[in-house]
This record gives structure tokens, sequence and C-alpha cells, in this order.
């Protein structure tokens, strides 16, 4: 009868229902718990892999020594040094003419003014002077040989050159010219005109673009 009794006392209907509420709030608060406790969780990882990943690719970058510290470098030449340069032109001493290493080997560059009047593509008679102490060495060598003609960034338009890419074209095949009637190879040389996209120095001033114009006699190593 105890069991009769009690199901008929006062309020143990209503007890049993503050017990059912209080368990399924206690449940849903360590569940809240749980997801809160993941979610710092998971927020912790992702910072602790971006820090990580970051470092990483810290230390994964190069570090590179700019080719500026190393020599003055333009248009991809070198100064003059006693390796890199072709032992035959380690010694060569004509006026006018700079020998300096290159990326490709050995380079020859000769001020436009020694080689030709302005705005013109036929030699001097000083240019070719100027080149016929080179022909010797140049014929000895045994590589190819590019011969690039350059130019300012002032514009030229006359009825026989309409651009500076005519012109410094034009000039590098008058030299070549010369050189294969100096008994040079021809299967050995190249022309090439770059008109003012290979500057050594800034055009804005009149010692700027004198340096630019310019011919270079590229001694492949290859």
């Amino acid at each position: 009868m105890a069991d009769s009794d009690d199901a008929l006392l006062p309020g143990a209907g209503q007890a049993s229902r503050d017990s059912d509420g209080e368990n399924w709030l206690t449940s849903y608060l360590d569940v809240l718990t749980l997801l809160i406790t993941l979610f710092v969780l998971l927020i912790s990882m992702s910072g602790g892999e971006v820090g990580d990943s970051t470092s990483s690719q810290a230390t994964a970058t190069p570090s590179f020594t700019p080719l500026a510290k190393v020599g003055e470098r333009q248009a991809g030449i070198l100064p003059r040094q006693g390796d890199g340069v072709n032992a035959a032109f380690d010694d060569l001493a004509v006026d006018g003419v700079v020998v300096a290493r290159h990326a490709q080997g050995t380079m020859l560059r000769i001020a436009d003014h020694l080689l030709f009047d302005s705005a013109s593509a036929a030699l001097t008679p000083g240019g070719e002077a100027t080149l016929a102490q080179l022909t010797d060495k140049l014929d000895a060598f045994p590589g190819r040989i590019s011969v690039e003609g350059h130019s300012d960034n002032r514009p030229i338009t006359t009825s026989r050159y309409p651009s500076n890419w005519e012109l410094s074209s034009a000039r590098a095949s008058a030299v070549l010219r010369f050189l294969t009637e100096q008994g040079i190879d021809a299967t050995r040389l190249r022309a090439i005109g770059y008109a003012d996209t290979k500057p050594l120095s800034s055009n804005d001033d009149a010692q700027g673009r004198a340096s630019n114009r310019r011919v270079e006699l590229v001694l492949h190593n290859d």
C-alpha cells in the first residue's frame, strides 16, 4: 500500500515533473559546454596552422643577393673583370671600345659616334678603322657573334629609317657586313636591332642618350 499511498500524496506528480525538467536542462547545458569547448579548440588549432604555414613559407623563401651588389650592372652587362672575359680580349686596347663580361660570354661595346654619323647607318672611315682593329681577334674566336644595334628614345622619321627599329637594325647589319668583308665566317654572325628597348642610362639628358646609342658585339660562350 506504500506505493499506492505515495501516489496519492499531494504534490508527488509535480515533484517528478520538476525532476525531469532539471535533468533536461542539465543535459542541454552539458551539450552547450561541449560545443563551446570544441569551437574554442577549433579556433586554437586553426590559428596554429596559419602561423605554422606563414613560418614555413618565410623559412622556405630563398634569399637573393642583387647583382648590383656584385658589381654595377646595366642591361645584363657586368664591368670588366679578369674572370669571365674571353682571354683573347682581356688585353684589348682600342680607343672607344669597352670590353666587359656579358651574361652570354664577352661583350665589346662601341659608341655610335665612333662608327656612324648622326641618323646614318653608313660606316665612316673612322668606324671602319675601329672595327678593323678587332677583326683578327673576332676571326680567331670560334663561337657565335651577335652584332646588336641600340638607339636612344628620340624618334626618327626619315624616308629610309621610319623608326629607331630600322636604324638600329641597319647599323647592326652594316657592322656585320664589314666583318664578313674582312673574312669572318658569316654563318657565325647575326645582326639584331633593339632600338631603345635596352638602355644603359636614362634618356632624360644628352649624356644618357649618347651612352644608349651604341653597337655591341656579343661573343657567345656556347
